[in-house]
């Protein structure tokens, strides 16, 4: 098995939803092993935020949509960090001095801002695939969607390191405020 993050996007918002109702049934079916499932929405309210609208823990521990992995790629790319480094509308700010480190290891962040775009709603899936068939012809051919795969790992690193580059960046800011108005 290879478990994998899996990113899904559609022309149209509802098909998120459908897509979560139908990926349930294959899980019941056991053709998808998965850990998680959040439909995901990018609000358009210039703020950037990313927002739970749905979520499931497919494996019994309860964890909240906050608790695992995909609370924590939301929160990432919701919080400080990624309005900074801009991982949303294919802009990137880079006001971080440590945000050159970061860039390199982004390929999750800036796929899941550049694909659920402001306004758009996508699915974040969390499994281990032994075939990627049943997903791809729901997704793909039944909802006309698109599927992009990571390897958990990586993506667990990418987290790791944009959680480092977020504490220094809050550390080097409350230094430089402290500084500035020490006088």
């Amino acid at each position: 098995m290879t478990e994998r993050v899996i990113i899904m996007n559609f022309e149209e918002n509802a098909k998120a939803y459908q897509a979560f109702s139908m990926i349930k049934k294959v899980q019941e079916n056991q053709e998808l092993s998965g850990e998680q499932m959040a439909v995901v929405t990018h609000s358009n309210d210039e703020q950037h935020q990313f927002n739970v609208e749905d979520f499931i823990d497919f494996t019994g521990t309860n964890q909240t949509s906050k608790g695992g992995l995909i609370g924590m790629i939301v929160g990432i790319l919701g919080g400080p960090l990624g309005i900074i480094l801009g991982w949303f509308g294919g802009s990137v700010i880079g006001a971080s001095r440590d945000s050159k480190e970061i860039r390199q290891a982004q390929t999750i962040f800036d796929f899941v801002g550049n694909k659920i775009d402001v306004g758009e709603t996508g699915l974040i899936l969390i499994a281990d695939e032994t075939d990627n068939r049943p997903l791809n012809q729901i997704i793909m051919m039944e909802l006309g969607g698109e599927i992009a795969r990571f390897d958990l790992a990586e993506v667990q690193e990418e987290i790791r390191k944009a959680q480092e580059v977020e504490e220094t960046t809050k550390e080097n800011t409350k230094k430089d405020w402290d500084e500035k108005h020490k006088e």
